[in-house]
């Protein structure tokens, strides 16, 4: 089929623009939060770095195995020398990858191999997410403006949603969503099997993103046959789960972390969701938790609501339902990126919300 000069121009300047955006996003969380190695932003002594790919974690971040999996695999099949090679140049004025030389765990022999692995597929997995957002909002039939605006909206704010914490597994969960979506809205239920399996391997608790896929599978099948279809997901999702669950099941920590109390102790001391700051992309901001941001979000998703389709509406009514509460109870307060299971929701808002401003000013310059 032949592509024109001007179609060829615009795929192009599309994969350089969400290039940048990812990378942009990518640095931002980076800067913020590294990989919980010692020493650095975000140290983080019962996820570090060191500790997942070692496996030795505490449950559940020692779940969370497939990034560190891939690390591992790869640091076995590549040859010494190249290794010791990139590291020799790392050690340089001019080194391999200046990014990471400041990260004490970077520069260990032992590490820094799997360390540039982890680095360059949590960038690679932030580049799918923007490509992977951009079908869903061309699938749910939004303009092909908002569909390119909104995803790069979307992961450009990924790091500002990383407040209080964020993991280098985040991203991979996002791209592995927004797949999970736009496949449920255009193919037949079979092809999410390979995207179940692999997003459970990076997040446990992948298996209720599929639990919120059923009103995108009704559409096309009975009920029926959709209870069914999710049921298989589910039992995919485990049978990648529960061998992960038993290889660390002496490992210190629990299947989850109670944090109600926490939130309740944060509900009762008005400053914290005021005037709570966080630097991101190295500026001193508002935290998300925040009420302004917080109003901004309610009043985006108020403005869409009734723009999304009635199957993605009641997706998110599932997530919500499922996400909502649990962040109640097992997440730390004003971690927000633990409300990942809506980020699709988020998105779709955005793009309707930019569809209408778009369609506004095309009516206003008519």
């Amino acid at each position: 089929m032949e592509i024109s000069a001007s179609t060829l121009y615009a795929r192009i300047g599309r994969w350089v623009l969400f290039f940048v955006a990812a990378a942009a996003s990518f640095s931002g969380y980076y800067q913020k939060w590294h990989f919980g190695e010692a020493d650095m932003p975000g140290d983080h002594a019962r996820a570090s770095f060191e500790s997942m790919v070692d496996g030795t974690a505490y449950r559940p971040y020692v779940y969370r195995q497939l990034i560190p999996t891939l690390a591992n695999w790869t640091d076995r099949a590549v040859p010494a020398g190249i290794k010791s090679a990139l590291l020799a140049q790392q050690s340089t004025d001019e080194p391999f990858l200046s990014a990471i030389s400041s990260s004490p765990t970077a520069n260990k022999p032992e590490y820094f191999f799997r360390y540039v692995v982890v680095y360059g597929l949590t960038f690679l997995f932030a580049w799918l997410a923007v490509f992977a957002m951009h079908l869903v909002c061309a699938a749910v039939g939004l303009s092909r403006a908002a569909a390119v605006l909104a995803p790069v909206i979307l992961i450009l704010l990924v790091p500002y949603i990383q407040s209080i914490g964020g993991f280098f597994y985040d991203y991979a969960e996002l791209a592995f969503l927004a797949l999970a979506v736009w496949i449920a809205l255009k193919f037949e239920w079979w092809v999410l099997i390979p995207v179940a399996a692999l997003g459970e391997w990076n997040k446990e608790s992948f298996v209720l993103i599929v639990l919120t896929l059923y009103p995108l599978i009704r559409l096309r099948r009975s009920r029926v046959a959709a209870l069914a279809a999710i049921a298989v997901l589910c039992g995919v999702c485990l049978a990648v789960y529960l061998p992960v669950r038993m290889r660390f099941a002496q490992n210190p920590g629990g299947t989850v972390e109670l944090q109600w109390m926490d939130q309740l102790r944060f509900l009762a001391h008005p400053r914290e969701f005021l005037f709570a700051t966080e630097e991101t992309y190295g500026v001193r901001m508002l935290r998300t938790c925040t009420v302004l941001p917080m109003a901004l979000l309610v009043w985006t998703i108020w403005r869409a609501w009734k723009r999304l389709p009635i199957a993605m509406r009641r997706h998110a009514l599932i997530a919500a339902a499922i996400n909502i509460p649990l962040y109640l109870l097992f997440c730390y307060p004003g971690e927000l990126r633990n409300l990942s299971m809506l980020y699709v929701v988020l998105l779709l808002c955005i793009a309707a919300n930019l569809d209408d401003a778009l369609k506004a000013r095309e009516t206003a310059t008519a």
